[in-house]
């Protein structure tokens, strides 16, 4: 019977690839206060050539504007409903029924994957989501089968690179982490028996950021890092060594065909010294060219499945890891291209911007001309504004890490601002402000002009101004300090 488990295998791999278009993907989050409408971000989607698209919830806004697109659609549920979807086979089926049947039945939503948590073991959490991914993940695919989709609907998990590791720093060596590898074997067997792929998010960014000794041109794919050796093996950038040694736990566990999806791999272009717009562009196009001949990884041959991350920039989102975290998007927040990249999907082998995008005017908030730095309401008025809105552009050898004390505050105070739309009463920090209609912009550093709201439905789930800022406080003693 052994030949017949080989030919099963096989057909499971061919049935996967077929039901998965080509081309790159991207990640669409939507924790962000000045948002495009979902409608303006799907066409952006359909004119770049973008066939499949990663969500990190059901947001309802998101589902329905992807409607009869054909674009291929993963659907995320957040790491908080773990417990109860792992808890209630009916919580699960509830899930399934609103978030994907509904979508697909009545708006033609082409979703093909639900992907249970995003990065539930990441070492952070603490162990939070160890118990209930897989009773989640379990109980979601009995929601599909029941739903009569699990033919069409494939489960997964998103996972860190994180979760294994290499005993000899070489990809032969890796395995899942030893804390967690009675955990992981059960869902990986179980994304194996049920024709499921692997999802993992690879960032050489983060190894970069948290170790100044990593070699930055191994990060880079242009050939020019001295390469590792495995046995023969020889690797030139780490996306491939990392990415191998996921296939080494695979196989080492006996799952070595089990498809593998790159959910996450991109560069942020801002808010670290490493995070800039050069850097950004050459790892996303050297990862395309590395990816666009199909020969995959060492290890394993053929066409790699990716989604960037991410398509927009996102200013709710938590800067607890690092500035960085806001300024992912190879667009930003309004729709226009970073910088060149050519995915490989347009006639023009460039990214097209954002249509009709509708501003708010051409006027900006900053520091009084006669305002004091050493006016005692310029600190706590900073500290509300960068609380409230994003100042994560401001840091050392950031965009705009060249202004002067007076910009910095001016830059707090425009960013409250714009993302109160432009409100007379966001400009009115209490004698040290004023509304003026000539573009502060210096060099690198922009005074964005906000883009008109977008009022969602109910279901939406939308970042408030509420949302607090983990890091703020840093920042302030920088930005009232004269360059």
């Amino acid at each position: 019977m052994g030949w017949l488990s080989v030919v099963y295998g096989l057909v499971s791999v061919f049935i996967l690839l077929v039901n998965s278009v080509s081309g790159i993907g991207a990640n669409w989050g939507t924790q962000a206060r000045n948002s495009l409408p979902p409608e303006t971000v799907v066409n952006m989607l359909i004119d770049n050539g973008i066939q499949k698209v990663k969500l990190f919830d059901a947001d309802y806004g998101a589902l329905r504007a992807l409607g009869k697109t054909r674009i291929e659609v993963m659907v995320g549920i957040p790491n908080e409903l773990l417990a109860s979807l792992a808890g209630s086979v009916k919580a699960a089926e509830k899930w399934v029924a609103k978030n994907v049947s509904e979508h697909i039945t009545t708006n033609n939503v082409n979703i093909r994957y639900v992907a249970v948590g995003n990065e539930p073991f990441l070492t952070t959490y603490n162990g939070s989501f160890l118990r209930t991914t897989f009773p989640a993940l379990a109980n979601i695919q009995s929601a599909l089968i029941k739903a009569g989709l699990s033919s069409q609907v494939k489960v997964t998990v998103p996972l860190n690179a994180d979760v294994y590791s290499s005993s000899t720093s070489l990809p032969s060596g890796g395995d899942f982490r030893t804390d967690i590898h009675d955990y992981m074997i059960p869902i990986v067997k179980y994304l194996s028996d049920n024709n499921a792929p692997f999802t993992v998010n690879i960032y050489p960014f983060i190894s970069l950021y948290i170790d100044s000794n990593f070699p930055v041109e191994y990060a880079f794919f242009d050939g020019n890092a001295s390469p590792l050796n495995d046995g023969g093996t020889y690797y030139y950038n780490m996306f491939d060594a990392n990415h191998d040694t996921l296939v080494w736990a695979l196989q080492k566990n006996g799952y070595g065909n089990l498809p593998i999806i790159v959910g996450e791999i991109g560069w942020p272009t801002d808010g670290d010294q490493n995070a800039n717009l050069e850097y950004a562009r050459r790892f996303n196009q050297g990862f395309m060219n590395h990816i666009s001949g199909g020969k995959g990884t060492p290890m394993r041959n053929g066409p790699v499945d990716a989604y960037l991350f991410s398509l927009i920039d996102e200013d709710a989102k938590s800067i607890q890891p690092g500035n960085f975290e806001r300024h992912w998007g190879v667009f930003y927040f309004d729709g226009s291209p970073k910088y060149q990249l050519n995915l490989g999907t347009t006639n023009s082998g460039s990214l097209i911007p954002a249509k009709n995008v509708k501003y708010l005017e051409q006027k900006w908030c900053v520091m009084k001309p006669s305002a004091s730095l050493d006016d005692p309401q310029v600190a706590p008025s900073v500290q509300y504004a960068c609380e409230n809105a994003d100042c994560t552009a401001l840091g050392y050898q950031t965009s705009c890490g060249g202004l002067d004390g007076r910009g910095n505050i001016s830059y707090a105070f425009n960013s409250y601002y714009q993302m109160n739309n432009q409100r007379d009463t966001a400009c009115q920090f209490p004698n040290v402000s004023k509304i003026v209609k000539s573009d502060p912009s210096v060099g690198t550093c922009k005074f964005w002009i906000g883009i008109q709201p977008y009022y969602a439905g109910a279901d939406r789930k939308n970042g408030g101004l509420n949302s607090p800022l983990i890091l703020v406080g840093y920042l302030i003693l920088f930005l009232l300090t004269i360059l």
